[in-house]
């Protein structure tokens, strides 16, 4: 049986994920990967770096960015353990990434499959392939855990 590297990376992202949820983030964990290798991972931080743009996403992508010396991300693949907003999805064109995949569905802000289909339209001048579903219940499981620990202890839902 054939190793699938999605799961691989997306592991690492959830691991990522796991880094966010213990400082008390949203557990949301991102891998940028070129040519097979990692260059660069990020995990949700909005809250501790006091910067609403602190997306697991948006954090691999700056230090993808400055590892490669260049705004432009081309041949790169984005593993992220939950469907990406639309600031995110705008920055992965901009970057012009390759490919991104996710794990679990975000049903009130995803902008891939769930509320808006970003990467299928067709008037953006650099198409981005993506994949979801990838360890879908394991990503899935973890937000979903967090987010049930954060109500059982009278925080915001």
């Amino acid at each position: 049986m054939a190793i699938d590297s999605d799961q691989v990376f997306m592991r690492r992202a959830l691991a990522m994920a796991e880094r966010a949820a213990a400082v008390g983030e949203v557990p949301v964990g991102a891998v940028l990967v070129k040519d097979g290798q990692i260059i660069a991972e990020g995990h949700n931080q909005p809250i501790g770096s006091c910067d609403p743009s602190a997306h697991a996403e948006m954090v691999a992508l700056r230090r993808g960015a400055l590892a490669e010396a260049n705004y432009r991300l081309p041949g790169c693949d984005l593993y992220v353990t939950i469907e990406p907003c639309v600031m995110c999805v705008g920055a992965m064109l901009h970057a012009r990434l390759r490919r991104v995949v996710f794990g679990a569905l975000e049903p009130r802000a995803g902008a891939l499959q769930s509320q808006l289909q970003l990467l299928d339209m067709d008037h953006y001048n650099h198409r981005i392939d993506w994949r979801g579903g990838v360890l879908e219940h394991d990503c899935g499981d973890l937000m979903r855990t967090f987010f049930r620990a954060r109500r059982a202890a009278g925080g915001t839902p």
